[in-house]
């Protein structure tokens, strides 16, 4: 079955969704995106993802032509129409068509993009025992240069963290903020876990304010598990008791070896598997249908 896209108003087959190259988007990155799951017809955590959305959008003076019941609308008739019952939404905001040159002023309406299908960014293998990090060159902007709490469409520091992290051999990325202190991964929040209390970079060492990440607060919180935001170096990650990895796309992901190094004993651990199976948990049993 071919894939339906939603672009503008209109559900369109695959081939024949199409944007324009003058579209500012594609020739500056100027927009803004949410990656969104749903499981057995029900799309997780969807007001929160919405929200986000909106809030990047304002912050950077992009207005959406959709009220957000017009977008909730949208996406889930862009999922029924392709038929699937688990999957991942993108769900892309250009700045629109306008002339060369980067005035975004100039580009009178934005374009709404929904994108469904498949994702899989790690094999069930690394699910199952653990992902291999190391720390890349590529740090993550402060909050002066780019808001880490704004989904650009400029991915490029993400990208080239990523690629660092595949040319050591590593299946995932460690980035670090400007004084040297951790931030996130390339897609993905980072937690540690040491003497039973999980801990987290708080968002201003430069972590996305992940869905996921406020999930795993919640999961943390209702098994009676301490959590703390606090700034910590690769240091305390490789003395950590465990380690693991948050993201709508990812969902959580036990990491087992930073730079060479075994986190414990390289296996994933009892309180990354405790959260981990109170998320599956719920991602199969909430969310908002896609019949609504």
């Amino acid at each position: 079955m071919e894939r339906i896209i939603y672009i503008d108003g209109e559900l369109l087959p695959e081939a024949q969704a199409k944007i324009s190259v003058f579209d500012h988007g594609l020739l500056y990155g100027d927009g803004i995106f949410e990656g969104i799951r749903f499981y057995n017809g029900r799309i997780f955590r969807f007001e929160e993802h919405i929200r986000r959305l909106y809030d990047c959008a304002r912050s950077i003076l992009i207005k959406i032509p959709l009220t957000m019941e017009e977008m909730k609308a949208a996406v889930c008739a862009t999922v029924r129409a392709n038929g699937l019952s688990d999957g991942y939404i993108r769900l892309v905001i250009t700045r629109g068509i306008g002339p060369m040159g980067l005035n975004p002023f100039k580009c009178p309406t934005p374009s709404v993009i929904v994108i469904v299908g498949k994702i899989s960014l790690y094999t069930e293998e690394a699910y199952a025992t653990g992902l291999t990090m190391a720390t890349v060159a590529t740090r993550r902007p402060s909050h002066d240069i780019l808001s880490p709490q704004v989904k650009s469409l400029n991915y490029l520091n993400n990208i080239m963290a990523k690629v660092e992290a595949m040319q050591a051999g590593a299946e995932e990325g460690l980035m670090l903020n400007d004084v040297g202190l951790v931030a996130e991964c390339t897609g993905d929040n980072i937690f540690i876990v040491r003497d039973g209390v999980i801990s987290t970079p708080p968002l201003t060492a430069g972590a996305l304010d992940g869905i996921t990440r406020g999930m795993v607060m919640e999961i943390a919180g209702e098994l009676g598990i301490p959590l703390r935001e606090r700034d910590f170096a690769r240091h305390d990650i490789f003395i950590a008791d465990e380690c693991f990895l948050t993201g709508t796309a990812a969902e959580v992901i036990a990491a087992v070896k930073l730079d060479g190094r075994e986190i414990a004993d390289g296996k994933p651990g009892r309180v990354t598997g405790r959260i981990i199976a109170r998320f599956r948990e719920l991602t199969q049993t909430t969310g908002t249908s896609v019949s609504v």
